[in-house]
């Protein structure tokens, strides 16, 4: 069993329009927006990074906005939703405030335990808020949520699976523990790791596979502090039968990439250098940031990408 995951890192969805992306995160959720790139493979395509302050590995959301892709279809073998940590007491701030910004779906229930709220994002994206005791973590307050009612960073992802067998093995491969089962849902932990440390585990075996577009997870990262213990874990995996892509270079980590059994890509994502390798920290997200491989399009980008701020 591995002991090098420390909980998720970030996850990336996609969008179909950059401005909405960005307006929902920053405005709705008020989360800081850490990073404005490009995809690697795609570079007429924008990465936008929304999170805490620093963009620390456990709080960090990540799109692809593909103009007007189509929307997807949800199903099995995805991340279904997508949970963030908020403050006790503060989901009745949250509902008014999803609201007045235009979510939809918006249904308070309790899981688990835990007080929560489902909601879509623009696309359909599906997440929720969990109401969580003395969760430590700084949240980022600069775009209109006090810190009484900030998102904290991620709690968990759901996983939509025909059956969670699999990777229930992997995830317990990679150092997760079940923690509970109730129903069609099974918890897992990572015992030790970041405040993002649970998965959750939905069996729906009548369930088509999703079609992914706009509002799907396209892949969730998992944490390890640095580029040896991530070898570490490559080895592993690729001992076990895993194919396991090469380490690559995303400028912010460093990232590896598998296909899950069930159906989800799994990356495991290193927690250094961060997002302030090229850039201040107070100006974050601010210009955008291209790798070396595609400085020579700066001019053509600039004018191609669709402008963020009215």
């Amino acid at each position: 069993m591995l002991t090098q995951i420390k909980g998720l890192h970030h996850v990336t969805s996609m969008a179909a329009d950059a401005k909405t992306n960005n307006q929902f995160f920053t405005r709705a959720l008020g989360l800081r927006r850490v990073k404005k790139t490009v995809n690697f493979d795609s570079p007429d395509v924008y990465h936008l990074y929304y999170g805490d302050e620093t963009g620390t590995p456990g709080t960090v959301m990540t799109y692809f906005p593909f103009p007007d892709i189509g929307r997807g279809r949800p199903g099995t073998g995805e991340v279904g939703t997508t949970v963030f940590s908020v403050p006790q007491g503060s989901l009745g701030y949250w509902q008014d405030r999803l609201t007045q910004n235009g979510a939809s779906g918006i249904k308070s229930e309790e899981t688990f335990g835990e007080k929560r709220l489902n909601f879509s994002g623009p696309d359909g994206d599906g997440f929720a808020l969990i109401e969580v005791r003395d969760d430590a973590r700084a949240p980022w307050t600069e775009n209109g949520v006090d810190a009484d009612h900030a998102i904290r960073g991620f709690h968990s992802v759901a996983m939509r699976l025909r059956d969670e067998g699999a990777t229930a093995e992997l995830l317990k491969y990679m150092g997760y523990e079940t923690l509970e089962k109730r129903d069609d849902v099974t918890r897992l932990i990572v015992p030790g790791g970041n405040d993002a440390k649970f998965i959750d585990l939905e069996t729906l075996p009548n369930i088509s596979r999703g079609l992914q577009g706009a509002g799907s997870v396209h892949h969730v990262a998992f944490a390890v502090n640095n580029r040896t213990t991530q070898l570490e874990v490559r080895k592993a995996l690729m001992d076990t039968g895993y194919q396991v892509t090469p380490v690559i270079d995303r400028d912010y980590f460093w990232a590896i990439y598998f296909r899950t059994p069930g159906g989800v890509l799994f990356e495991v994502a290193t927690n250094e250098p961060g997002f302030d390798r090229d850039e201040d920290t107070a100006h974050l997200g601010e210009g955008l940031m291209l790798p070396q491989q595609h400085q020579h399009l700066r001019s053509v980008l600039t004018e191609h990408l669709q402008k963020l701020e009215d």
